[in-house]
């Protein structure tokens, strides 16, 4: 599935100057101290603080001065929207594969109801939507470069406050953005531990939370690699090649599963993948991306696949109905890269870093003296 995620989150923003702007040092120690204490336990996921829409009772100036600290969903989501990355720093590609995502899941509470939890449409449906930005530290035991990882939780902090300033100006929608860590490397399992979590367990435990993973063309690649996954079992050495025609009970006997399918199975029950495609010399256009995912399908029938089928290669075609294929870049527009970002901040080109990043995030890579060396 192939869709337009809409206006570039840049075009007609008004940049907000971050409510972090009285406090760095204040959330820098903060984020140092979540980091060591998360470290410390033996979880392999959590939530440390929440980025809210209105902090309650408190006025602006309160909340520029208040310490983070985690905000449960009174109800469990319906959606979580999860944006995994190493925040290094985030970019207004993020800013857009974020925003798009928010607005195609459907509406939010806006602006002016955010203190309901649960905003009811029309038609009598309760709908969530809450935004989880998670960073993976399971390389913990090697020094973070070039930002160490609580700086990176400052650089999500006002990256986070930035996806919530684009809300409310472009479509007056407010939304909890959750900022979490994690030492898992996979994403089978970091969507299991979050559907485990009980950050997001309140509220009547028949009530079902889909998850949206944004993720980039590359790591869809990654993430249908059999290398991940282990090898299919082969028969024992020496078994005789069995070529009889099975019958109708063995037909309807449950197949052996892969390794790719015991991972993925579970995950794409849970969750959906939204892919931002990836259109540049390395991942090829459009259309190529899109013949990928068709590949993934029909490479399981004859030979217009090219024998690439999720069938073929240890997995199920029917995943390709949770795969959403969105459009990145126009064409012919500057590339965004958190490198290009590392780069104008090296060397001191505002205007360039002011392109690749969101107003909040420059703030704080430029206050923090970020990527200079």
């Amino acid at each position: 599935m192939s869709s337009s995620p809409g206006e570039p989150p840049e075009a007609g923003y008004q940049p907000m100057r971050p409510r972090v702007s009285a406090s760095a040092c204040v959330l820098t120690a903060f984020f140092s101290q979540a980091l060591t204490s998360f470290k410390a336990t033996s979880s392999k996921l959590g939530v440390i603080c929440t980025v809210s829409r209105q902090p309650v009772g408190t006025s602006q100036k309160d909340d520029q001065l208040a310490i983070p600290s985690p905000l449960p969903p009174r109800a469990r989501p319906r959606t979580l929207i999860i944006l995994d990355s190493s925040f290094n720093p985030p970019t207004r590609a993020h800013l857009r594969m974020a925003t798009s995502a928010i607005l195609s899941e459907g509406r939010p509470p806006t602006t002016t109801n955010h203190n309901v939890e649960n905003a009811v449409d029309v038609g009598g449906r309760v709908e969530t939507t809450r935004l989880l930005l998670l960073l993976s530290i399971n390389n913990a035991d090697k020094a973070p470069k070039p930002a160490p990882f609580h700086q990176r939780l400052g650089l999500m902090w006002a990256f986070a406050q930035d996806v919530q300033a684009w809300l409310q100006q472009q479509a007056n929608i407010a939304i909890d953005v959750d900022i979490g860590l994690s030492t898992l490397p996979f994403f089978h399992e970091k969507s299991e531990a979050i559907d485990q979590v009980g950050f997001y367990q309140r509220g009547a435990p028949e009530v079902k939370m889909g998850q949206v993973m944004l993720v980039g063309y590359d790591t869809l690649i990654r993430v249908f690699n059999p290398k991940y996954y282990g090898p299919v079992a082969a028969p024992p050495p020496g078994t005789p090649l069995d070529t009889s025609v099975p019958t109708a009970a063995e037909n309807k006997q449950e197949k052996p599963r892969t390794p790719m399918q015991k991972a993925l199975g579970p995950l794409f029950q849970r969750a959906r993948l939204r892919v931002t495609m990836r259109t540049d010399d390395e991942w090829g256009g459009k259309d190529e991306q899109l013949k990928y995912l068709q590949d993934l399908v029909q490479g399981d029938d004859g030979e217009e696949g090219g024998g690439h089928g999720l069938g073929r290669i240890g997995g199920s075609k029917e995943w390709a109905e949770r795969i959403e294929m969105v459009e990145g870049r126009e064409a012919g527009t500057e590339v965004v890269s958190s490198t290009y970002a590392r780069d104008a901040a090296r060397e001191g080109n505002r205007e360039r870093l002011d392109k690749m990043v969101s107003d909040g995030v420059k703030w704080w890579i430029e206050e923090e003296g970020l990527y200079r060396e």
